[in-house]
């Protein structure tokens, strides 16, 4: 029986789990930014992707320092450290509303992510240790239904808030909401202070016999972090323009209604987490990933063709099928590294930088053509996640 069955490790779970809804949250109002700071603050598209850019770039400095600082500390004290990195960034948005200066939400974004890479490096590789490997992909998956749920809700609340007004009104809007988001932080922070969470340090050093052979010699691993960097610049790259594709592809839409479609996918994504769960204890994880996969090159390429309406409801339809790629894809290229998981999942978190790169060159291919025209790029990435999964069980065996 694994050990989430034990109390202490299921109230651990319990409450890591809502550490997956507020970096959902915080990557869900992400997109809706990207949009917004093009009309307050007179930025191109490419220009816009600055905003992934420094948002998944922070993740690329901090995944592998996180990782080591846990190595030494243990999980709670990144948890901790992530959660006061989230705070403080979301406070220098006042600042930053106050100067109406582009380069300062960036800074301000950059801080935020710098936390967020703690608190996922931290909570995926805790989420997925809490009980049997064999079971990883499951647990993994239940945590980001809560993520999904956090995405969901980003949008919805950035659509309200942030187009209700105009000029000077809106980033004021986008500074009370960050001050609200810093409270809530501040609040789970204190509670992950006082509450005695399991330490897995020495249950993972034992593991470390049962490790087949060194880290960068699991093929399964290696080509994990690639086909992740591959999902999240396409996962990135499908958000980072959506509202701005929602309004091309939809006669007659506008900013807000964009926004609103945006929740309605970060709603599919959720659902996706949730029903893709269950199916998973039927159909193995890399079957689903590569079936997934395929699905998502398809609607992509319906995307691309740039159809009125239909467009626009294939690309809201795609964010179900892209529910379970990074929860899968890191709890599969993990799951053997024993004692090396928790360095195994800064390279994972590393690979969130693919999400820095792809907005920008998007960017440049919807300024100079059409925003549907952009998204070729995503598609070739799903092909790459599509083929990881038909190739896994190999990998993992030699």
């Amino acid at each position: 029986m694994g050990r989430i069955t034990s109390p202490q490790y299921r109230k651990a779970f319990i409450l890591v789990t809502t550490l997956f809804f507020m970096w959902g949250l915080s990557y869900g109002l992400i997109d809706v930014l990207n949009k917004h700071f093009q009309e307050t603050l007179s930025v191109s598209k490419a220009q816009s992707g600055l905003i992934q850019a420094a948002y998944f770039g922070a993740y690329f400095v901090i995944a592998i320092p996180a990782g080591l600082f846990m190595e030494w500390k243990g999980y709670k004290a990144g948890i901790l450290s992530g959660l006061s990195l989230y705070a403080l960034g979301a406070l220098l948005f006042v600042p930053a509303a106050s100067a109406a200066s582009f380069h300062f939400f960036l800074f301000a974004l950059f801080v935020i992510a710098l936390g967020l890479g703690c608190l996922e490096t931290a909570a995926n590789s805790y989420s997925s240790a809490l009980g049997s490997s064999d079971t990883a992909e499951t647990r993994l998956n239940l945590s980001q239904s809560f993520n999904g749920l956090g995405q969901f809700t980003g949008p919805l609340l950035g659509g309200l808030l942030f187009f209700g007004g105009g000029g000077d009104g809106d980033l004021e809007a986008v500074r009370w909401t960050y001050v609200g988001i810093a409270c809530v932080v501040i609040v789970l922070a204190i509670l992950f202070a006082v509450v005695d969470l399991p330490d897995l340090r020495s249950h993972e050093e034992a593991q470390a016999g049962a490790s087949r052979h060194a880290m960068l010699e699991h093929r399964e691993f290696i080509f994990g972090v690639l086909a992740q960097f591959a999902y999240v610049a396409a996962q990135v790259g499908v958000g980072a323009f959506f509202i701005n594709l929602s309004i091309e592809c939809w006669p007659g839409g506008t900013a807000q209604q964009g926004a609103y479609f945006l929740s309605v996918a970060m709603l599919c994504l959720m659902i996706g987490r949730f029903v893709s769960t269950g199916i998973m204890t039927r159909v193995t994880p890399s079957k689903l990933l590569t079936i997934y996969g395929v699905i998502c090159v398809v609607l992509s390429g319906v995307v691309f063709a740039a159809l009125d309406y239909v467009s626009v409801i294939a690309l809201m339809a795609l964010f179900f099928f892209i529910s379970i790629m990074f929860p899968t894809i890191f709890a599969m290229g993990t799951k053997n590294l024993g004692a090396h998981k928790k360095l195994g999942s800064s390279y994972m978190i590393m690979a969130i930088v693919g999400g820095a790169i792809m907005p920008y060159f998007m960017g440049l291919i919807a300024d100079h053509s059409h925003t549907a025209a952009a998204y070729v790029l995503p598609l070739i990435c799903f092909v790459c996640v599509a083929l990881y999964g038909a190739l896994y069980e190999r990998l993992a065996r030699d």
